[in-house]
């Protein structure tokens, strides 16, 4: 039976990080975001090499966190597969093809002079 549990954001961080590298992610970096916005504690930023595995990497971990915590997250952008976003609240995690992550440089928005991973 899956914990009903909130879990922690650091906790959740540990799941998403565990779930992406089950799935086969590549070049994950984790942000922690605390104390520069609030809109979460950390984001998660990943590449799928097709628009196959981008949308599947997010459906699987929303569908895991559900089955482990008891709650849905947000998504947006399945329909392309693109760029998808998982918004869990406290961890917000970006999936993008190849071209589309180089294209918006998100890890250089958020990281800034900070090192990440």
């Amino acid at each position: 039976m899956a914990a009903q549990t909130r879990p922690s954001s650091d906790e959740l961080l540990a799941f998403i990080l565990s779930s992406l590298d089950d799935d086969k992610a590549e070049d994950v970096v984790q942000i922690d975001l605390r104390g520069k916005t609030a809109i979460g504690d950390h984001m998660v930023v990943a590449t799928g090499r097709s628009t196959r595995q981008v949308t599947a990497l997010a459906i699987k971990l929303a569908d895991r966190i559900k089955q482990e915590y008891g709650f849905t997250c947000k998504t947006e952008g399945r329909d392309t597969g693109d760029w998808v976003l998982v918004d869990t609240g406290d961890v917000i995690v970006h999936v993008f093809r190849p071209e589309v992550r180089e294209f918006y440089q998100l890890e250089k928005m958020w990281l800034g002079g900070d090192s990440a991973v």
